[in-house]
């Protein structure tokens, strides 16, 4: 049995270190690519490349359209060209010799946007290949979509709210008389531009800037070291945006599951931003946290941070709330009034009554004595273990568990409650819960007191759960999930999709939160 035990835990271990080195799920090289078909070479320095474009813009002016590839190619090579030089035109105005009949090129920017001291990359320069390269959210039109970059480093560590490290944006080129303008504008807040006396649409790369992040950061990698290791990367618990915050949009906050990242969202997130009507009423925001925290204590990290949000961006519109996996299990406790009934059943008497105090208590309140969120307006769960995951309490899951490293600040509360707790149900949440694995149990007290609590009546959900394509359906299981977990009275809608646990990646799962965020816009 024993020699069975060690074969079974170094299997385990072997197949946590094969994931640690897993393939980029996106990368990218840098290529100098050509003019298009049937349009002459630019030379490179500046005044050749903006004569041309002055050529290609008096040739649409004049009604042909067919120079829209020339302009926006050499659009793209005046960015470049600019970069290598250093030249800035976006603080003094550069002066030229008149090649075209241009004398001097001005430059303009948006709010926030620093070009001459980012780096700015045409994206016909990044060829993306990987599992997520094929989902690019890309509108034609007139212009050369561009990626400024602020820095690489940190990315997926930091908050990125105010000052969105990475960003999509667009230049486009005017001229009047001998001056030429060189507008880099935001694809979110403008999608038409008047270019030649005539409007057109922004010609824009809304997935570009997410890619070459997830590119060179490797965010997916954190999903398995933060798991082993959370106490670790506890900065990396962070809410960020991944555009430019709106006021006027609605947000999608994203919650993912254990042993993952916001990165396993990307699919769904370049796919939505296809469609127009969405992509013109919502922003997108991730939550990002170390898995292997018990998953109450990952979720009293997501209220600190919308209580930051709150603050930061007071008028900011309600939003719904995406989880997977673990994820639905954090974000079902943004939608539920606990009170302090889940106190009550841990301890046998009121907060007030508890002999707990300091740092411990504190964490114990934060956890277990909460509020549905009033921002959030409706939820979305993609293969939520509600009721728990059996694979916690096989092998599998006992040996995954004790590859993760007890959080210090759960041991010392641990300690605290057991040391003074009038009820078995105290010792108990905390025994059985010393990590993420812990809490995924159908028997954890936890899990069975927080199914006892109705999801607050003002806030529409919805499930989408996967049975691998075996049309079992109640029998049915995603593989890590069954049915009977997953499945939720009183949902507005369930779709079951022919997927694994991954059914926030499967296309009929993607088109179904596609299909509610539509539903959500009419309900308003």
């Amino acid at each position: 049995m024993n020699r069975t035990r060690s074969f079974r835990a170094l299997a385990l271990t072997a197949a946590v270190l094969l994931l640690s080195h897993c393939t980029a799920p996106v990368s990218v090289r840098m290529g100098k690519p050509g003019p298009p078909a049937g349009a002459p070479a630019v030379r490179r320095d500046t005044e050749s490349i903006i004569a041309a474009i002055r050529d290609a813009h008096d040739r649409i002016r004049r009604g042909d359209d067919s120079a829209i590839p020339t302009y926006n190619y050499a659009v793209a090579r005046l960015i470049e060209s600019l970069e290598q030089t250093g030249a800035d035109p976006w603080n003094s105005t550069l002066a030229l010799s008149g090649a075209g009949g241009v004398k001097q090129l001005k430059g303009r920017s948006p709010a926030g946007t620093a070009p001459l001291h980012d780096k700015l990359f045409p994206t016909d320069t990044l060829a993306f290949h990987g599992k997520y390269s094929e989902h690019r959210a890309q509108v034609s039109g007139i212009g050369a979509p561009l990626v400024l970059v602020t820095s690489f480093e940190g990315l997926g560590h930091e908050k990125a709210r105010k000052n969105l490290p990475l960003r999509n944006l667009t230049a486009v080129v005017s001229f009047v008389g001998n001056t030429a303008t060189l507008e880099l504008i935001d694809p979110y807040q403008i999608e038409t531009v008047t270019l030649a006396g005539k409007p057109r649409p922004l010609a824009a790369d809304y997935g570009a800037a997410v890619m070459l992040g997830m590119s060179k950061a490797r965010v997916d990698k954190l999903g398995l070291v933060r798991l082993l290791r959370p106490t670790r990367y506890n900065d990396t618990a962070n809410l960020n945006f991944m555009q430019p915050y709106d006021p006027k949009r609605i947000p999608v906050l994203m919650v993912h599951g254990l042993d993952s990242t916001p990165a396993t969202f990307a699919p769904m997130y370049f796919k939505l931003l296809q469609d127009p009507e969405i992509r013109k009423n919502y922003q997108f925001w991730v939550f990002s946290y170390p898995s292997g925290y018990p998953y109450p204590y990952s979720a009293s990290l997501l209220r600190r941070e919308l209580e930051d949000v709150r603050r930061d961006y007071p008028g900011h519109r309600n939003m719904v709330i995406v989880g997977h996996s673990m994820g639905s299990m954090i974000s079902r406790l943004m939608v539920t009034d606990a009170g302090d009934k889940l106190w009550l059943t841990a301890f046998g008497h009121k907060p007030s009554e508890t002999r707990i105090s300091g740092h411990s208590r504190n964490l114990v309140m934060e956890a277990l004595v909460f509020e549905d969120r009033k921002e959030i307006d409706r939820a979305i769960f993609y293969s939520g273990p509600h009721r728990g995951s059996m694979i916690a309490n096989n092998w599998i899951g006992s040996t995954a568990a004790r590859l993760v490293k007890m959080p210090g600040l759960i041991a010392d509360v641990r300690n605290s409650v057991i040391s003074i707790a009038s009820a078995d149900t105290a010792g108990l949440m905390m025994q059985r819960a010393p990590n993420s694995i812990g809490t995924l149990s159908p028997d954890n007290p936890f899990v069975l007191a927080v199914n006892k609590l109705p999801i607050a009546p003002r806030i529409p959900y919805h499930t989408i759960v996967g049975d691998r394509g075996k049309g079992d359906t109640p029998n049915s299981s995603d593989g890590v999930v069954a049915y009977w977990s997953s499945h939720l009275d009183g949902a507005v809608s369930e779709k079951i999709v022919p997927s694994g646990h991954g059914s926030h990646e499967n296309p009929e799962g993607i088109e179904e939160a596609r299909r509610i965020l539509h539903d959500h816009l009419k309900s308003l």
